[in-house]
């Protein structure tokens, strides 16, 4: 079900971390560093889809990605994407049959995390990752990503 490099999540995280930063180091396009991040996560965590939103306007569009085919816009306050850029939180969803709202770009995906990315205390991206697996995620995932969404301030 799992592609874990290591015995747990956490093991797994940590490994990772420090190769995304020496990817990321000296890179100041953030779409080839959102691409890179999507594809890391998606080759070590075997993960259904992973991608960015990034807000243009009122609504968040669709960048790099790594999955099946996704949304190309989401509203503010608009299922989880759009949840989790309104109320500027991270948003872990166990059955996103659950949760009002829900778009449905791919009805495989049974939960959800949505990690906001930060820049003057204001979202301007979200990464998204979706699970074909019901309550996927936990606080281990929140934990992770936030430092991985984290490493990509520094070069927005």
């Amino acid at each position: 079900m799992y592609v874990y490099m290591h015995s747990s999540k956490s093991e797994t995280y940590l490994s990772l971390l420090p190769h995304l930063k020496a990817l990321l180091e000296g890179e100041t396009d953030t779409i080839a560093n959102f691409a890179n991040i999507s594809a890391a996560l998606k080759m070590t965590f075997g993960f259904f889809w992973v991608g960015f939103y990034i807000v243009k306007k009122e609504e968040l569009v669709l960048g790099p990605f790594q999955g099946t085919v996704a949304c190309t816009r989401i509203k503010y306050g608009k299922g989880v994407c759009g949840t989790a850029w309104k109320e500027k939180r991270i948003v872990i969803v166990e059955d996103v049959n659950q949760f009002p709202g829900h778009i449905a770009c791919d009805t495989a995906s049974q939960s959800e995390i949505v990690v906001p990315l930060f820049l003057n205390d204001e979202v301007i991206a979200v990464l998204d990752i979706d699970s074909e697996h019901l309550n996927h995620f936990d606080e281990t995932d929140a934990l992770y990503l936030e430092q991985i969404v984290k490493l990509s301030a520094v070069w927005i």
